[in-house]
């Protein structure tokens, strides 16, 4: 047998320090002087006795399991020179020494037992440093008997049994686990799939939001026909048609709770015939799919329900409610633009006519058309009369050049000359002087001069504005969206959903992934707990 290692003691909390093991005799005693009151002496041990020790050293126990034993036979004062016949005793006194319990036991010691063995072990050495666990000398024993060959296959046989067996019961348990967590909830799932599911029928439809070609080049017209001029646009209709406002639409005018209240659908589909806008939206949400792709420009849409033609006509009406946020998006921007655009030539044509409404009634106040041409008339008579004037004068100076003048036509063509000077006199009061309560021909003539630049301005103003006007309404015409149909809605002739085999295959992987999951937690807290 090998030499058992020193006893260590451990010292539990609250406690002093650990006292030293106790160790047995020394191997040079006798015998009978290690053998306690009432114990029998494993050499005279009877034949009851010596069969059951044979059959403790059949078993096959390790050096560490007699170390334990030793242990416990120490703990509760029993000596002998065999490990086996320890054991047999300790079991005949109804002591297991391979329980939690007896090595527990061990720590747990009271002070009385423990005052007893320091005392028995007062004789033995001392190791160095206090605390430490004392060497446990024994006698040498004799091996063991060595067992014969049928013993020893029958044993091998016994072990091998015992392994398969614990083999089985874990390979039953890990599959009657997976029954019950992963088969048969995968089997409940297919058998709702194959046999209770209501089929449903999906009509797919795309459309595309297009922009009005720009009148003329510029940053407008590089970006026209591209999924960036109109990307918000999509994304507007894409969230408007998987709002609320279309789910109530949709209801009011072709039914959608009625449809997905009807008996023959199954239970988990159907909704209750008083349900809430919101339970109704969670199912307009499961059975309206629409998907915006960014690279093509593209709106597709998915429309399931339990009948064909329900579902074609649902895809429609949403359509048609696409089409009408559509012309919305813009229209306001357009109405804005043309509305300002149309304001301002309304002012500018408003301002020319009143212009020329001044114009008419200075010309019927003044009483002259036009009183450039008067005045020019008035400067013709003068000039024409400053001329006779100028030969009045001409004669004159000849008359009187001569030594003795006719007094009768000198005195004529002074009188001539008088004569014109007023007239010239009178003909120049009319252009600077009023005539009459009548305004002067320069005041008239600078009237309507300015009542005439007026009428001008207001007319380049009426041109800016009619230019105006003609931008905003091409302006307007490019804001104008179309929704562009790529795939037209057709009603299916076959059900699209259920994908059995397919949904069947997915709750396996989810219901699988979910054990393995459980199965890795457990086994990390319980390797934990137990470390």
């Amino acid at each position: 047998m090998t030499t058992t290692p020193s006893i260590r003691r451990f010292r539990l909390r609250g406690q002093g320090p650990a006292k030293p093991a106790v160790p047995p005799p020394p191997a040079e005693e006798p015998a009978t002087e290690l053998l306690s009151a009432g114990q029998t002496d494993p050499l005279t041990a009877t034949g009851d006795d010596a069969a059951a020790i044979e059959g403790i050293r059949a078993e096959g126990l390790t050096a560490r399991q007699l170390r334990m034993a030793r242990r416990v036979a120490q703990r509760h004062g029993i000596r002998a020179e065999d490990d086996h016949a320890l054991v047999h005793e300790l079991r005949r006194r109804g002591i297991e020494p391979f329980q939690r319990s007896s090595m527990l036991a061990l720590v747990t010691a009271d002070p009385a037992t423990e005052g007893e063995g320091a005392q028995a072990g007062a004789a033995a050495p001392r190791a160095e440093g206090p605390g430490l666990p004392q060497p446990v000398r024994e006698k040498p024993r004799l091996p063991a008997q060595p067992l014969s060959e049928g013993a020893r296959a029958a044993e091998v046989l016994r072990i091998q049994r015992e392994i398969a067996r614990r083999r089985k019961r874990r390979l039953a348990g890990l599959f009657l686990r997976l029954a019950l967590f992963v088969f048969l909830p995968t089997a409940l799932a297919g058998w709702y799939y194959y046999r209770v599911a209501t089929p449903f029928y999906a009509t797919n439809t795309a459309f595309v939001i297009q922009q009005a070609s720009p009148v003329g080049g510029g940053v407008s017209s590089l970006l026209s026909g591209t999924q960036f001029a109109t990307s918000q646009d999509a994304v507007t209709v894409q969230s408007y048609l998987q709002s609320r406002d279309a789910m109530l639409r949709l209801d009011q005018d072709l039914g959608f709770k009625a449809h997905f209240s009807q008996p023959f659908i199954d239970p988990l589909q159907r909704l209750a015939p008083d349900a809430s806008n919101e339970a109704a939206y969670k199912v307009y949400k499961r059975n309206v799919k629409i998907g915006y792709d960014p690279n093509e420009g593209l709106i597709k849409m998915e429309v399931t329900a339990a009948d064909p033609e329900v579902s074609k006509a649902f895809s429609e009406a949403l359509i048609g409610y696409a089409e009408e946020q559509v012309d919305q998006l813009t229209e306001r921007l357009r109405a804005d633009k043309m509305k300002g655009a149309q304001e301002s030539y309304d002012k500018a044509e408003r301002d020319v006519k009143a212009a020329q409404d001044r114009i008419l009634e200075l010309q019927k106040s003044l009483g002259v058309l036009d009183p450039a041409s008067e005045s020019s008339v008035v400067m013709s008579r003068i000039a024409a009369l400053e001329n006779e004037l100028q030969k009045k004068q001409l004669e004159l100076d000849q008359l009187l050049d001569n030594p003795q003048p006719n007094k009768a036509r000198v005195s004529g063509v002074q009188g001539d000359i008088s004569r014109l000077e007023d007239a010239i006199a009178q003909w120049r009061a009319q252009l600077t002087e009023e005539q009459e309560g009548r305004a002067s021909l320069s005041l008239m003539s600078a009237q309507l001069q300015l009542a005439q630049s007026e009428l001008v301005n207001r007319q380049q103003l009426l041109s800016l504005a009619l230019q105006q006007m003609e931008s905003a309404r091409i302006e307007a015409n490019r804001q104008v969206r179309y929704l562009s149909m790529g795939v037209a809605p057709v009603a299916p002739d076959e059900a699209t959903y259920p994908r059995a085999f397919e949904n069947t295959a997915v709750a396996f992987l989810i219901f699988a992934g979910i054990y393995l999951m459980i199965s890795i937690t457990v086994s990390v807290l319980r390797e934990q707990a137990s470390a």
